[in-house]
């Protein structure tokens, strides 16, 4: 006991160490490194130049990030909940201009790609919709070994400098006091940061958008966030932006259909990408490349080397360069989607980074997280992160070896020639850096350059529908809402006003905050001058198609046959597929006699699963049906989330009782003979019956 006593109190006279570092207030200890000593600067990574790459010799940054990393077992810290599967891409033509990397040289060559999805802030048991930005990691086994395109579904990140990280996941994850709430960032802690963070206020707004939200990882796009560089073999270098763009176009959810698809199937994104595999409705994006050089960056009203900054593709266009295909599921989960491992820091040649401070930081982060979460600096011998080319070196041994080099020379330089002095350095076809000129003094400071953190959150916002600028404000005030601080909430509102004061306004009237709000003082006036992109809008660029959709029809027995198959019919030359939801799994009773099987019973089928819905019960099947909450659900969802429905007559009562026979609209489809189906599909590409939200809201 005496021993347990004496260990106590050590422990108690180290963890109070710090109140020997106190502010001239005598009231705040001063922040150290786990030595102790005194942190000067907690914002900025150390750089050589305030534009320049972070070096290494930075200890604060190395040893908070480390800690970080190692913070989760066995579990990825974050983007613990993913999602994978193989596929290749395809190259359109040679790039040779701008890029000496292998995949880029040759017509219709296809390279092996492994794809993980992810939520960020959940773990791995969380749900898959809730309101997060998504990963969007692309591993391609190129001919000169692996590239890691380590993105999300948002160009832009919260933060400009890697050291901030862990404070930005500490504070979005659940509190630690209570662990809730879980994949939510709506809470004190996260709005306590980003208040006191405005360069986060871009990402905001991506956050708060329907971008937060995906119907499916089939219908989001994908962007690399960071700019790099592409390097020609001669060493001519062009700045470069990632973007992946769906095939099916863009789609997402509306609030309270995420909520209710977490309760009936939180699994939904993950058996979507499954299903759509497994049936061969293969999902592809293409690859396009926003290219841009010295002058235009130079000229560029931000700085591209600031994560929290895109550039509009009005001012530099997207050339699309491949097509990205998903064609094979994974074997086994743990050994592919959980073991799999990405980095920032794996490039080939003709590829190079930038001196972004953010990725220069997760150059460092990822390699570490690997080496802790799979046990050692093997992983890479694990089959999903092998690369598919040959590959040689001297490194040896370690925890899970399974390659080690074979002979007596496992050094270089060595005097054994031939293939007993094992592999050579190749100066011709070996990887090479971009020669930049680096100077400065070793500071740690934000470039000015960095400072304007709310110009292109307005672009944003202003490039938005005002049905999207609805959703915004309405996410806003429901995450905000959840704050138990009153004054998180209005720091919140005081950066929206440097904003958008409308949005200021929206957002302040649903808090009911009722005092007068004075706008947060900006490090650089915001610009009012930049013009809306198209591009970033959701709504501005519908899918043109139903294809790779999915229609629930609610049955009975009598259904109409004919009507059934014309719908079938419809849908299957529009690339969507249709579903059956029925008293029983066991099916129906058609019309003409014959008995179906129903893919779904009702309250195992809600509305909320597929993209549009039909109506379809017979007259004694909808006497029934108003009698299961369920049924009514299904029609009251369908119609409250904006979705196109097909109905028969005999489906009135069943309206009638779920309360919304009088509001059915153009949205609603009436089927009366067969060539109606097709109508149906056509008004389906419109996705969302969007003019019905007025009525739904009201």
């Amino acid at each position: 006991m005496k021993q347990k006593k004496r260990q106590g109190e050590e422990r108690q006279v180290i963890g109070n160490g710090g109140e020997l570092h106190q502010t001239a207030g005598g009231d705040v200890p001063i922040l150290t490194t786990q030595q102790g000593a005194p942190v000067s600067d907690d914002q900025n990574s150390l750089k050589i130049g305030a534009r320049g790459p972070t070096a290494l010799e930075d200890f604060h940054l190395r040893e908070k990030i480390f800690h970080f990393d190692h913070e989760r077992i066995p579990e990825r810290v974050v983007h613990a909940r993913g999602y994978g599967a193989h596929g290749y891409f395809e190259n359109y033509q040679p790039l040779s201009d701008i890029t000496s990397a292998d995949l880029f040289q040759r017509t219709d060559e296809k390279t092996p790609a492994f794809v993980r999805f992810s939520t960020v802030a959940g773990n791995k048991g969380s749900a898959d919709l809730a309101r997060d930005v998504r990963g969007f990691a692309v591993k391609l086994y190129t001919k000169q070994g692996n590239w890691d395109i380590v993105g999300n579904n948002m160009p832009v990140f919260f933060i400009q400098d890697a050291i901030k990280f862990p404070d930005l996941i500490h504070a979005a994850k659940a509190e630690p006091n209570s662990d809730f709430p879980q994949a939510q960032t709506a809470h004190d802690n996260f709005w306590d940061f980003i208040s006191l963070t405005p360069e986060s206020m871009h990402m905001i707004m991506w956050i708060m958008s329907d971008r937060a939200i995906p119907r499916s990882f089939r219908f989001m796009e994908g962007f690399g966030v960071h700019t790099f560089r592409l390097l020609t073999a001669e060493g001519k270098s062009t700045f470069v932006k990632f973007h992946w763009k769906p095939k099916l176009g863009m789609q997402s959810v509306v609030w309270n259909e995420a909520v209710k698809i977490n309760g009936a199937d939180p699994d939904f994104h993950r058996r979507d990408l499954w299903n759509a595999i497994q049936s061969g409705n293969f999902p592809e994006w293409e690859l396009g490349l926003q290219l841009f050089d010295e002058a235009f960056a130079d000229s560029f009203e931000f700085d591209v080397l600031d994560a929290t900054k895109l550039i509009p593709e009005e001012q530099v266009p997207i050339r699309r360069v491949g097509r990205l295909v998903l064609d094979r599921c994974v074997d086994n989960f743990f050994a592919e989607t959980e073991q799999v491992a990405f980095c920032t820091n794996n490039i080939v040649p003709g590829v190079d980074f930038s001196n972004d401070p953010l990725l220069q930081g997760r150059n460092f982060s990822y390699l570490d997280t690997q080496v802790k979460r799979l046990g050692g600096p093997n992983f890479t011998h694990i089959p999903v992160n092998a690369p598919k080319c040959p590959f040689q070196n001297f490194q040896q041994d370690g925890h899970m070896a399974m390659v080690n080099p074979k002979g007596r020379a496992n050094y270089e330089p060595n005097s054994w020639g031939g293939v007993a002095g094992g592999p050579r350095e190749s100066h011709e076809i070996g990887f090479k850096s971009f020669p930049g000129e680096e100077k400065g003094r070793k500071v740690r400071e934000r470039s000015e350059t960095f400072a304007d953190h709310y110009s292109q959150a307005r672009m944003f916002y202003a490039s938005q529908t005002k049905v999207e600028q609805g959703h915004i404000a309405a996410a806003i005030v429901f995450e905000l809402s959840k704050v138990q601080s009153a004054a998180i909430r209005v720091r919140v509102v005081s950066h929206l006003l440097d904003i958008d004061t409308k949005l200021a306004d929206s957002v302040a009237t649903g808090l009911g905050i009722r005092e007068t709000v004075k706008a947060a003082t900006p490090a650089i006036e915001p610009r009012k001058d930049l013009k809306p992109s198209k591009a970033l809008s959701i709504m501005r660029n519908p899918p043109q198609t139903f294809a790779g959709r999915k229609v629930g029809a609610l049955v009975t027995d009598g259904v109409d046959r004919s009507l059934l198959d014309a719908l079938k019919k419809a849908l299957q030359g529009e690339g969507a597929t249709l579903e059956l939801i029925a008293p029983t799994v066991g099916g129906v009773e058609l019309s003409d006699g014959t008995r179906i099987e129903a893919d779904q019973k009702i309250g195992g089928g809600p509305s909320v699963l597929y993209d549009a819905v039909a109506v379809l019960p017979s007259e004694e099947g909808t006497k029934l049906l108003i009698k299961n909450a369920a049924a009514r659900d299904f029609v009251s969802d369908a119609f409250a989330h904006l979705k196109f429905i097909a109905y028969v007559s005999a489906a009135m009562p069943l309206f009638a009782k779920a309360g919304i026979a009088g509001d059915l609209d153009n949205g609603c489809i009436h089927l009366t003979q067969a060539k109606d189906a097709a109508a149906f599909v056509a008004a389906c590409r419109n996705v969302r019956q969007w003019e019905r939200e007025k009525v739904v809201t009201s």
